[in-house]
Formats: C-alpha cells, sequence, structure tokens
C-alpha cells in the first residue's frame, strides 16, 4: 500500500539537492517581490500557481504546504505591519530552510510576524512538533499507550490547536491539496473552513485533471508525489468547496495546455477563489439587491433567485455577501435609508422589494470608473466595497 506522507516527505525533500523540474510548473511571480528573497529559497519552487495575488494589506494569511516559504515571503511583502503570514508545512527539511531566514526577513520587513509551524494541511489543528516531543517521553509499546496517545492528540486539537478556528483571512495553497489522499481531501476543505474568519477568503493552485484516474496511476508513488494521481477531477475541485460551505467560487486562473498528459488524461494547472459566508442569521432589515446582468437571472448557493434588473428583497447577512465579496461587480445593493427593526427572514427567493420600502436609501454601484457618477457633482465617491453612492 502506497505511504503518501512519507512517499511525499522523501520526494522533496530530495528535491533539496536534486533538480526537480516535474516538481513544478513555469510560474511568474511579481519580480519586485522576489528581489529582496534568499537566492535558497528562489531556486525551491515546487508550485503550479501565484496565489499570492489575492493577499492584501492587513491580512493574516495561511499558506497550506509552504516548503522553504517563498509564497510566505512574497505575503509578508503584501500584508503590512497589521499583517501576519503563518506557513503550515509536514516537512521539517524543508521547514528548516524557512526558519533560517526567518528573524532577517521579518526585521527586513518591519517586523511584519512570519511563523512557520509543522503540521497536516488536514488536519490544521494537531502539532506536529508537539507531537513528536510527547511521543519521544511516551513511547507507545502498548495498545493503552496507544489510547492514551489518541487521547493526547484529541485534547492537543481542542485546547491548544496549531491554527485556531476563524483566525484567518486568507488561506493559500500553491501545489499541495493533490498531495493529501484521496480519503483525506474532504477533511482537507473542511479544516480550510474551519480556521477562516467569516468572510474569509481562499486562494488555491493546484493541478486537476479531465478524467478519473485509474487506480493504477494513483498506486504509482512517482506520479503521486508528483502531483499527478492525487489531482482533483476539475469539475470536482469546484464541488468539494461548494459542498464544504464556501461561497463566491471562481475559476481565476485555467492553463489552456495541460502540464502533463498521462494515459490520454490531461493534468493542467488552475487557481479557486471563493470565500466563507457571513454566518448563518438571517434577519429581514429592508435590504435590496439588483442583479445588473449579462444572463437573464442568476442564483447564488443558497438558491437565492435574482432576475436581471429586478429590486428583490434579501436578508441583512445575504445582502453583506453580496456586497462584501466577489459578487459585488454584479449587483446594485439598496440599503434603506433607516433600518427597520430586525425579524426573522420569511419570504420565499425572489420576493419582489417595492420601491417605496428603500425611498431615499444608499445605493451602492461598482466603480466610478464603470459610469456610476460621471462627475463629482453627480455623486459621491465612496471607499467601502468601491463603490459609488449616487443620491
Amino acid at each position: 500500500m502506497l505511504n503518501t506522507e512519507e512517499t511525499v516527505r522523501q520526494r522533496y525533500t530530495r528535491a533539496l539537492t536534486e533538480k526537480s523540474p516535474d516538481l513544478c510548473c513555469p510560474t511568474s511571480y511579481n519580480p519586485a517581490l522576489l528581489k529582496g528573497l534568499p537566492k535558497e529559497i528562489l531556486e525551491i519552487d515546487f508550485g503550479c500557481g501565484d496565489p499570492s495575488r489575492f493577499v492584501r494589506e492587513g491580512d493574516h494569511v495561511l499558506d497550506l504546504g509552504c516548503g522553504a516559504g517563498k509564497i510566505c515571503y512574497i505575503a509578508a511583502q503584501m500584508v503590512g505591519p497589521e499583517g501576519m503570514v503563518v506557513g503550515i508545512d509536514m516537512n521539517g527539511d524543508m521547514l528548516a530552510i524557512a526558519r533560517k531566514y526567518q528573524a532577517e526577513m521579518s526585521e527586513k520587513l518591519g517586523g511584519v510576524p512570519i511563523q512557520f509551524v509543522k503540521g497536516y494541511i488536514q488536519d490544521l489543528a494537531l502539532d506536529l512538533e508537539a507531537t513528536e516531543e510527547y511521543l519521544a517521553k511516551n513511547p507507545i509499546a502498548t495498545h493503552s499507550d496507544l489510547l492514551a496517545f489518541l487521547a493526547w492528540q484529541d485534547w492537543q486539537r481542542a485546547t491548544q490547536p496549531l491554527v485556531p478556528g476563524e483566525s484567518v483571512d486568507l488561506v493559500l495553497s500553491n501545489c499541495v491539496l493533490n498531495l493529501v489522499r484521496d480519503s483525506e481531501k474532504e477533511a482537507l476543505i473542511r479544516e480550510i473552513v474551519r480556521v477562516l474568519k467569516p468572510g474569509g477568503r481562499v486562494a488555491l493552485s493546484d493541478i486537476v485533471s479531465d478524467e478519473d484516474i485509474p487506480d493504477a496511476l494513483k498506486r504509482d508513488p512517482d506520479l503521486w508525489s508528483g502531483c499527478i494521481s492525487g489531482a482533483f477531477r476539475e469539475d470536482r475541485f469546484v464541488q468539494s468547496l461548494e459542498k464544504a460551505g464556501l461561497a463566491g467560487i471562481r475559476i481565476d486562473s485555467w492553463e489552456e495546455r495541460p502540464w502533463k498528459t498521462v494515459d490520454g488524461i490531461d493534468f493542467r494547472s488552475v487557481t479557486l477563489t471563493a470565500f466563507k459566508p457571513f454566518g448563518t442569521e438571517c434577519l429581514d432589515r429592508g435590504h435590496a439587491v439588483i442583479y445588473r446582468g449579462p444572463f437573464k437571472e442568476t442564483r447564488d448557493e443558497e438558491e437565492h433567485i435574482f432576475p436581471r434588473g429586478e429590486r428583490i428583497a434579501v436578508c441583512e447577512r445575504t445582502y453583506r455577501t453580496l456586497m462584501d465579496g466577489p459578487y459585488a461587480k454584479d449587483f446594485i445593493g439598496i440599503a434603506p435609508e433607516t433600518l427597520r427593526t430586525p425579524r426573522e427572514w420569511c419570504a420565499p427567493s425572489g420576493t419582489r422589494r417595492p420601491a417605496r420600502e428603500t425611498k431615499n436609501g444608499r445605493h451602492e454601484f461598482p466603480t466610478a470608473e464603470e459610469g456610476c457618477c460621471p462627475s463629482p457633482s453627480d455623486g459621491e465617491i465612496s471607499n467601502d466595497h468601491g463603490c459609488c453612492s449616487c443620491s
């Protein structure tokens, strides 16, 4: 049976001293962000995309499978003094290189907190270094020892999680999700959702297949550790994020040509983005949205229907989701002049909001460059959501 973790660990450890072109796709990064990185880190690149493009100032960033820290050190230049960056990897040899430059890079970047931790990306609560310390003091020789160890793991996850729940603004990954065994991929996506704050985002660059991967390829250790055999099928990658409760899922990049073709199956690099919705509370306070088009109608992950051009009633949470997330450019938001007393939402999907209920309300529209406010006299530019408010 293929020992996935050990196969991957050995392959990437070898790659530190041996050239391994099979472990990366050609990827372009912002050259300005590469200038200050140590040469040793620049030469260790096993990615298939650049998810760091989605980092914002002030973000608390988690990089899954951070390796030698390249993406972490790029992100640290973007988050600013209010942000922080944490990289997680199971490979101690990779982490040793990342940590070697940790103090130097943090000082160079004005003290931005940068941390590297040892753990599994499919179990972000379990601290592997703490686990190793426990086992050194409490070796497992009997079944009772094993039960005690499993109980300790549960305690550690619950009381001292490596990555606490709802602590991260942005989860990045660069060609590592495919290295997790298939039976743990669902747990992997759940863990990503667990650590995200409400409204938190993901940017996941990975390899996907266009067809099912046969078992014979999955049993090949070189193909597995080479980011091939464990790839999501392209449609199931999207579905896995949707099933876990993420919203606004978007295929941000899609390589025209396959990275590799094995037994007639195309494997290519893609990047998906998505965000975690703002809770579940559904209260009506008088908000409405208008879908701008171009489709005749659209619907979101919660099956809300939005006919083009019609003023549709939404709860406060849905309004925030549509106006703060990636949907904002597709909707006009209308907030009432005075928020009504909250009441539990009970209207069916697609209910129209009469215009009289939002008279003199605040209209949120995408950027002025798109024509909302042709001149300062016609409206006031608002920094909220990058929209402009026209009265």
